[in-house]
């Protein structure tokens, strides 16, 4: 299993003279931080549309092996949450995503805390994800849609096969549901494993062919750095799952046998205010290595 480890966005003024040296100019920091992690998330995008050209920049920017994952607008989960969203998919495919090519890693989708699993949101959730394009094609093909944009795709991304990654994230104690796991299953969208030092539900089903983990700290949420054994512990763990096996005390909510071939897994750091991130992404890499 390949693994990525990262951080939640890369443009914060405390990593100036921290993670970032004293004399890098502020251009160059996404050049940087992916010379020193693997694959970052693009967090802009849940925000506002990005520009094709931002997208372009950034593919241009990382070396030839990085790895992004692209936040999902919040205009489709917690605006609109995943109603009539046909639209506004076609305008985020519109919008340069694609541009990022063979580095677009996954496509993180985030519900809000107040987003509870019911039947009703069970089937609107499977409408949704109906919905999500599994190739690069299917993507360019909805993207041709937009009413907003004029998507510009080359010949070589509207025709790619290339899958496209979907994981969900959850934030209430309702979706610790085996039916929810089925449904994430059918569909093969992988659950985000989010410590939130207890806040939220964390679930280790997997549901797809890769790990999409967030660590937004074990003690307090946003308010912690990992220290050196809770690392340890997370680097135990990432190399268990990397030889299909399953963890001690494996927190999962369906009690099914099967093991899904994990290819690749996606880890990124969200915690202590951003401060704390890169250092704790950068010793991670180190364990495993």
């Amino acid at each position: 299993m390949e693994i990525r480890i990262g951080t939640s966005g890369w443009v914060y003024p405390p990593w100036r003279k921290t993670f970032y040296p004293e004399e890098l100019p502020q251009k160059k920091e996404l050049f940087h931080a992916s010379r020193h992690l693997t694959s970052l998330e693009i967090n802009g995008s849940f925000y506002s549309y990005q520009k094709p050209s931002t997208y372009q920049h950034w593919y241009e920017e990382t070396p030839p092996s990085f790895i992004f994952s692209v936040k999902g607008p919040q205009y489709i989960t917690h605006i609109n949450r995943l109603k009539n969203v046909e639209d506004s998919l076609c305008n985020f495919m519109a919008s340069g995503v694609l541009l990022l090519k063979e580095k677009l890693g996954c496509i993180l989708w985030q519900l809000p805390p107040s987003f509870v699993f019911n039947e009703e949101k069970s089937q609107r959730l499977e409408s949704f994800f109906r919905r999500l394009p599994k190739t690069f094609s299917e993507a360019a093909r909805l993207a041709k849609k937009s009413k907003r944009f004029t998507a510009t795709y080359p010949q070589e991304i509207v025709e790619s096969i290339q899958p496209l990654r979907h994981a969900l994230e959850v934030r209430h104690h309702s979706f610790e549901s085996p039916a929810f796991i089925e449904l994430l299953r059918k569909y093969r969208v992988a659950l985000v494993f989010a410590d939130t030092a207890g806040k939220w539900p964390y679930m280790e089903d997997i549901t797809s062919d890769f790990l999409y983990l967030r660590l937004h700290g074990d003690e307090t949420f946003y308010q912690n750095g990992y220290d050196s054994e809770a690392l340890k512990f997370w680097a135990q763990r990432l190399n268990t799952w990397a030889h299909h096996q399953r963890p001690r005390h494996w927190q999962n909510v369906d009690d099914g046998t099967s093991f899904p071939d994990v290819k690749i897994a996606f880890v990124y750091f969200a915690n202590d205010l951003k401060i704390k991130a890169p250092r704790d992404a950068l010793q991670l890499q180190k364990i495993l290595r």
